[in-house]
């Protein structure tokens, strides 16, 4: 107990003293204009590249997650693509001048910024949010997942050192290393933080939007992916087997159901076993699910970013060795249905739909049950099932004919490169969108007047005396300030005798 209590308090004190640093640094930073901000990003997101397959190997070595290339891949996205991204934002001075409406807009950062970290991309993540933070000139405090704290600081550190190697104040960019929930707690509630960004499980989510300042989070990600009859089935197949792998499935956005439309299911089904797919039985799935669950729905962390045959061994079974994903062929959706679930693993739930009306009906069925807001994908030609899909479901990112993953993080598609991706209001989020630099700054607005504003004199009506007027009679009243006046009182007087 000492020991624990000892490590809380160490932990509770180091959140004060990084928020208490971290706004020195931000104060002195927010002083930096655009070529100095630039050049000290740039730094960091080169460092980021050069080491991102160092930090990848760390991160699967220290969470037993996912795969070491595909981490490098995640790494280097998040370095190089997100940098690419926003390298020609202005985010100090004037953004804008809008000379019709005669608008000058002003960049202003939020200041501290706290960063929660998931354990499944523990690496790639801290170097997305640092970039994109300190683009917009603030200073940001890491929270390192508790299964993932030595890893996530070496990824601070890389990019921390690049950044005060090229100007920036020291303290600008700080890592959490005593680990405890009232550690976490006390730096959330710190007044020096202005804005948290939560990526992870949904408790942290919900805790993050409950400590009462803004929060961007994300919610769980349970993607349907339709295949309509019009649809390249083998190109659907490849990429479904691709990405469902890719990392072992612990980015969320991946596909948890595919919704086969019945003339082409035989077909997607034989296409998805030659690149990989590996068919469950009705029992080898019932002991997945069953295993790989809680009784409260959420996955046991030893299934989470583990191969196929992990995951089929954890289970009492086992499946070839070049098995790369495992499907369960399935008919419902909900609680009694473990694997119609969010499922960071290379596992995805199959049902045939006849025609997209009911492909449409069960996509909405498995984003209610657990990924409302986040993500969605479909593979179709026909432009009119495209539109009602984008119009139908209760998801902000509708990923057509690319895989899931790639198109949602912005990878494959014209979206914001992010790892981040909040789900809205039918999440609980505040945002919709990818979360990227323009979420983490503030916009000043000088406005002039573009018309005079002349209310017309008021009178008090109990006493007839006129008020205190705020400005002249607006223009056009052809009665003098007298005959109005005594025109007011009759008015007044007459009233006041009727109610006596």
């Amino acid at each position: 107990m000492p020991e624990e209590l000892d490590q809380d308090l160490l932990s509770m004190q180091e959140a004060r003293t990084l928020a208490e640093q971290a706004q020195v640094a931000q104060e002195a930073f927010v002083h930096f204009n655009q070529y100095q901000i630039d050049l000290i990003c740039a730094s960091m997101a080169e460092a980021a590249y050069e080491q991102a397959e160092r930090l990848a190997r760390m991160a699967v070595e220290e969470t037993h997650m996912g795969v070491v290339e595909h981490k490098t891949i995640k790494n280097q996205f998040a370095s190089k693509n997100v940098w690419m991204s926003i390298k020609d934002v202005r985010t100090e001075g004037v953004i804008r001048r809008d000379e019709v409406n005669k608008i000058i807009e002003i960049a202003w950062p939020f200041g501290v910024i706290a960063a929660m970290i998931p354990t499944t991309n523990p690496t790639s993540t801290v170097l997305f949010k640092s970039l994109i933070s300190v683009k917009a000139r603030n200073a940001i405090i890491v929270l390192p997942h508790p299964s993932a704290p030595k890893c996530t600081a070496e990824a601070v550190r890389v990019v921390a050192e690049a950044a005060e190697a090229a100007g920036a104040p020291k303290g600008l960019i700080t890592c959490m290393t005593h680990i405890s929930m009232e550690g976490t707690a006390e730096l959330l509630k710190r007044k020096e933080v202005k804005l948290i960004i939560a990526t992870g499980g949904e408790s942290m989510v919900t805790y993050a939007h409950s400590v009462g300042k803004p929060a961007l989070g994300v919610g769980p990600g349970n993607v349907p992916l339709y295949v309509d009859r019009s649809a390249d089935v083998e190109k659907a197949a490849r990429d479904i087997v691709n990405d469902v792998n890719f990392d072992y499935g612990v980015i969320c956005a991946h596909e948890g159901a595919v919704i086969a439309d019945k003339p082409i299911a035989d077909q997607l089904m034989k296409a998805l076993e030659k690149n990989g797919a590996y068919f469950l039985s009705a029992e080898q799935a019932d002991k997945l699910g069953r295993t790989m669950f809680r009784p409260n729905g959420l996955m046991q962390p030893n299934f989470v970013g583990r191969s196929p045959q992990v995951l089929a061994e954890q289970a009492g079974f086992t499946v070839p060795d070049e098995a790369r994903i495992l499907v369960a062929q399935m008919t419902d959706v909900g609680p009694k249905v473990p694997l119609s679930r969010e499922k960071l693993a290379p596992i995805v739930g199959f049902y045939v739909e006849d025609g997209w009306h009911s492909g449409c009906a069960r996509c909405i069925e498995v984003l209610e049950f657990g990924g409302k807001g986040h993500t969605m994908g479909l593979y179709c030609t026909d432009e009119d099932i495209i539109m009602q899909f984008g119009l139908q479901k209760p998801a902000f990112r509708i990923i057509v004919n690319s895989s899931t993953t790639a198109g949602a993080i912005g990878y494959s598609t014209g979206l914001a490169p992010s790892l981040t991706l909040a789900t809205g209001g039918m999440g609980g989020g505040i945002s919709s969108d990818n979360i990227t630099v323009h979420h983490l700054f503030n916009v000043k607005r000088v406005a002039y007047e573009l018309r005079p504003f002349n209310p017309p004199v008021v009178y008090d009506r109990k006493t007839a005396a006129p008020a205190a007027a705020v400005a002249a009679p607006a223009s056009g009243v052809n009665a003098s300030s007298s005959e109005l006046e005594q025109l007011v009182r009759k008015v007044i007087r007459e009233e006041l005798a009727r109610k006596s």
